[in-house]
C-alpha cells in the first residue's frame, strides 16, 4: 500500500514537472519575458471607464458658479474655443467640466468625456512607461542607447554614427534632456518636410529612417554636460520601449501603464481632422494664424493644426490624446497618495520628482521644485495642456482645443489663475470622488 502511494506521488510530480516545462516553453515563444515581468505586477484599477460616466452636470454647484464665470472670462480673453478643467484632492476627483465647444460648427458642447491632444504632456506618460520597465529589471537608466552594447544596437544605427559621443548617451540622459540633441537646425520631429527635401525622400520618414539620418549629424554638446529640451530624446525612449518589450509603443503603454492606472481612453492622435476618434474634439488655430505647407512635402497649404506635423510619428514625445479626467486619474496613480493605487513604487516616484540642481529637468515632469507644484506643460498647434500637482495633494489640469498666440505665456498665466481659484474655492468643492461616481 505504501509503495503504491509513493508510486502515485512520483507520477503526480512527474506530470507537474512536465506541465511546468511546457508552460515555460510557451512563455518563451509567446513573449520575451520582460513584458511578462511587467504583467506580473499587481494591476488594480477602479473598473470604471471615466469617459463613459462623467458629464458636466455632475460638477454643477451653486458655490462654484463664481469660479466658473472667472474661467469663462479667462478662456474668452485668450480666445479659447473649448477646454476642460479637472481638480483632484488627495486622489479624489472633486470637479471636472468642459467649457465652450468641442466642435463649434456642429454646436457640440465640450464635455468631460471628450479627448484632446496632450502634446508634450505625453512625455510624462512615456517616462512612467520607462520607469515601469526599470522596476522589473528590463532595463537600467544607466544603460547606453547606441553602439554594440546599447539597447538600440541595430547595425544600421551603429553604422550611421559619425560622432562617437553618441555611444555615451544613456537612458537617463534621454529622460532628462541631457543627451546632446539640440534644435539649432530646427526640431527634427517638426521638420519632416525639410528632412524629406534634404534627403530626397518621396515619403515621410518613419522613426527608424529619421534616426538613421539624425545619427549622421554631430551632437550639439557632449552628453551629460548640458540640457536642451528634446523631442528626439523622447521619441528614442518610445523606440527603446518597443525594443525591450517586442510590442508596439502604443500597445505596451495601454496594457502596462494606462489600464493598471484605471485609464481606458488614451490614444495616439492623428494628423488630420479625418483621423479624429469618435469622442475627440475639433482643433482650432488662434485668430490671424496663416496656412502652412503640409508636412509630407505635397506642396499643399493646410491649417497648422491639421497637417503641419506628423503627429503619430511623435509617439511618446507628443502624440497622446486623452481627457482631463483620465489624465487626473493617471497623475493620481504616480503621486504616492493612498487614494488611488500607484503603478510605480515609492523609490521611482521620488526619483522622478526630485528637485534638480541648476534647474535641470525632472524625469517626465518639467520641474518639481520643493514646496511648489510639480509642473508638466504641453503645446502643439491646436492645443495646450497644463498639469499642476501641488504639495498639499491637489492637482489642477487644463486642456484646450485652441492654439494661443503667446506660447508659454498662456501656461504662466494659467498657473496664476489656478492659484487664485485654489485660494478662493478651497472649501467650496463638494466632498465626493467622481472617480467612483
Amino acid at each position: 500500500m505504501a509503495r503504491r502511494k509513493l508510486r502515485k506521488k512520483r507520477i503526480f510530480m512527474l506530470i507537474l514537472t512536465l506541465c511546468l516545462i511546457i508552460a515555460a516553453i510557451v512563455a518563451i515563444f509567446t513573449g520575451n519575458g520582460e513584458e511578462k515581468q511587467v504583467a506580473g505586477k499587481e494591476n488594480v484599477t477602479s473598473g470604471i471607464h471615466l469617459n463613459d460616466t462623467l458629464t458636466n452636470s455632475m460638477s454643477d454647484s451653486p458655490q462654484l458658479e463664481d469660479m466658473e464665470n472667472k474661467i469663462k472670462r479667462y478662456l474668452l480673453r485668450w480666445e479659447i474655443n473649448g477646454a476642460q478643467i479637472a481638480v483632484t484632492r488627495n486622489d479624489s476627483l472633486l470637479y471636472v467640466k468642459g467649457f465652450g465647444w468641442a466642435d463649434m460648427e456642429k454646436k457640440q458642447e465640450m464635455q468631460p468625456s471628450h479627448i484632446m491632444r496632450l502634446a508634450s504632456v505625453s512625455k510624462l506618460l512615456t517616462a512612467v512607461g520607462v520607469m515601469r520597465l526599470a522596476e522589473v529589471g528590463a532595463l537600467k537608466l544607466s544603460d547606453h542607447v547606441f553602439g554594440p552594447k546599447g539597447i538600440l544596437n541595430d547595425t544600421a544605427f551603429t553604422n550611421a554614427i559619425k560622432d562617437q559621443r553618441y555611444l555615451d548617451i544613456t537612458v537617463e540622459q534621454l529622460l532628462r534632456h541631457k543627451a546632446g540633441f539640440t534644435t539649432g537646425a530646427g526640431d527634427p520631429m517638426f521638420s519632416t518636410r525639410y528632412i524629406m527635401m534634404q534627403n530626397r525622400l518621396t515619403t515621410p520618414p518613419d522613426n527608424n529612417t529619421l534616426m538613421k539620418i539624425l545619427l549622421k549629424r554631430r551632437l550639439g554638446f557632449t552628453p551629460g554636460t548640458a540640457k536642451r529640451y528634446s523631442n528626439v530624446g523622447y521619441t528614442l525612449l518610445s523606440m527603446i520601449i518597443e525594443k525591450k518589450t517586442r510590442m508596439s509603443y502604443e500597445d505596451y503603454m495601454r496594457k502596462f501603464v494606462f489600464e493598471p492606472a484605471g485609464c481606458y481612453d488614451f490614444h495616439i492622435a492623428g494628423s488630420y481632422e479625418k483621423d479624429r476618434r469618435k469622442n475627440e474634439v475639433k482643433y482650432y488655430m488662434h485668430k490671424g494664424s496663416e496656412p502652412v505647407y503640409e508636412y509630407n512635402n505635397s506642396g499643399r497649404m493646410v491649417e497648422k493644426c491639421y497637417g503641419e506635423n506628423d503627429i503619430p510619428n511623435l509617439k511618446g514625445a507628443g502624440a497622446w490624446c486623452a481627457s482631463a479626467a483620465e489624465l487626473s486619474r493617471f497623475v493620481a496613480s504616480i503621486d504616492l497618495l493612498p487614494g488611488v493605487k500607484d503603478i510605480l513604487n515609492k523609490k521611482s516616484v521620488e526619483f522622478m520628482t526630485r528637485e534638480m540642481p541648476d534647474h535641470d529637468f525632472s524625469i517626465g515632469w518639467n520641474f518639481c521644485p520643493k514646496g511648489r507644484p510639480w509642473i508638466r506643460t504641453g503645446s502643439l498647434s491646436g492645443t495646450s495642456a497644463l498639469v499642476l500637482r501641488y504639495p498639499d495633494g491637489e492637482c489642477w489640469i487644463l486642456i484646450t482645443n485652441t492654439s494661443t498666440w503667446k506660447g508659454h505665456g498662456f501656461s504662466n498665466d494659467t498657473m496664476r489663475l489656478f492659484e487664485r481659484l485654489r485660494q478662493e474655492n478651497r472649501d467650496k468643492f463638494p466632498k465626493r470622488n467622481l472617480f467612483f461616481s
